[in-house]
């Protein structure tokens, strides 16, 4: 039921920016590193806007809730066609926009799902964080 109020919310969202559906560009989603990186059918890199997941290495990696993060994420984009609002690029040259299957913000579902946070230093770039 989160989903799907979420879903709702999206494209409400959407439309609050002016942005309808369909003039959202569209990708394939080839794979997804982790939970907040994945990589199009054309080998751009698109970090997912405004939320940020566990780690899988490093000082602060928290593996297990990395791998969970980033398996939700795959079963919701992997394969598939999705909506992509870009916002900017950052600082390693991958794209910083934000997902949409069938309506459905992905970064929203993530968070819904607790699988995701609020990333607050960059939530001005997602009107949906406010």
């Amino acid at each position: 039921m989160k989903l799907r109020s979420a879903a709702i919310g999206s494209f409400a969202l959407l439309l609050q920016l002016g942005i309808p559906a369909a003039a959202l560009e569209t990708v394939t989603i080839r794979s997804c590193y982790d939970g907040d990186t994945c990589r199009t059918s054309d080998g751009e890199r698109i970090r997912l806007a405004c939320i940020d997941t566990s780690e899988l290495r490093g000082k602060r990696a928290r593996p297990e809730r990395a791998r969970a993060a980033r398996d939700h994420l795959r079963g919701m984009v992997v394969g598939k066609s999705v909506g992509l609002r870009r916002i900017t690029t950052d600082r390693y040259g991958r794209t910083v926009g934000e997902l949409f299957v069938d309506g459905m913000n992905v970064q929203q579902a993530m968070v819904a799902s607790r699988h995701a946070e609020i990333f607050w230093r960059y939530a001005s770039q997602c009107p949906w964080t406010r």
